[in-house]
């Protein structure tokens, strides 16, 4: 069975593709920072799993070099890696403070979050994808990354460099597929962050963005930068 890494899965749109993915047949390590509704999480994708499968819950922070370990282990117990899924994120603050209030602390932890972490857990997880026979990385970005919001600076800023990582890999591994993902507008616990007090519910609920990238998953697109209105949704399940 193949086997992914999906981080930030407890919540959001990382919890509702490994279900996604869980009912497609594929094994998976999942991570979050707060441990017990990322066992919550699991226990409801072990429902989903053939028989055939497992899921592992590792808690703990990805910008810290032995928590990254300690998945890349866990994929290795569970047969390899297939599919590293960047979805952790952080938006640093709520509210958004505009760019020039931004405090370099919160820009520094924005970054490694969102921007350092997820090429880590690259390099780290690099010899397993490199054993694999379609290795794929999915690293999730935003429209922010392109576009310039007032007070989303330091969050576009650390989404931008992550596509700059990802079109970066494509060209130096060419045998491993990476994409940087823009979703699009959520119905999230971050994007309600982002907007305190706001009424976010005509936004669409994550799970309606699965099907198009469990789509990209199972197909042959080259890496690069893609935006999930623009995929096609899943018909099947992993090749």
């Amino acid at each position: 069975m193949p086997v992914a890494i999906v981080t930030g899965a407890s919540k959001g749109l990382g919890k509702a593709l490994a279900q996604g993915l869980a009912r497609q047949g594929w094994s998976l390590v999942l991570d979050a920072r707060g441990r017990a509704a990322l066992e919550s999480t699991a226990d409801g994708v072990r429902g989903l799993l053939p028989a055939t499968a497992q899921v592992r819950a590792v808690a703990g922070d990805v910008t810290d070099v032995g928590h990254r370990r300690a998945l890349i282990l866990a994929a290795e117990e569970l047969g390899g890696l297939d599919l590293l899924v960047n979805n952790a994120s952080t938006l640093g603050a709520s509210p958004l403070p505009r760019l020039v209030d931004l405090a370099p602390g919160t820009l520094r932890r924005i970054v490694e979050v969102n921007t350092i972490a997820p090429l880590a857990l690259f390099q780290q997880s690099l010899p397993l994808l490199r054993r694999s026979a379609d290795p794929r990385v999915l690293n999730v970005t935003s429209d922010a990354s392109l576009e310039h919001y007032d007070s989303w600076g330091g969050y576009g800023s650390s989404k931008a460099a992550l596509d700059h990582v990802s079109a970066t890999l494509c060209v130096e591994e060419p045998t491993i597929r990476v994409w940087a993902v823009d979703p699009g507008d959520m119905r999230t616990e971050m994007h309600q962050d982002a907007f305190p007090g706001e009424d976010i519910s005509d936004r669409p609920l994550p799970e309606s963005v699965v099907p198009a990238l469990l789509g990209l998953v199972a197909s042959d697109t080259p890496g690069g930068r893609i935006r999930a209105a623009e995929l096609v949704p899943a018909t099947g399940g992993p090749r």
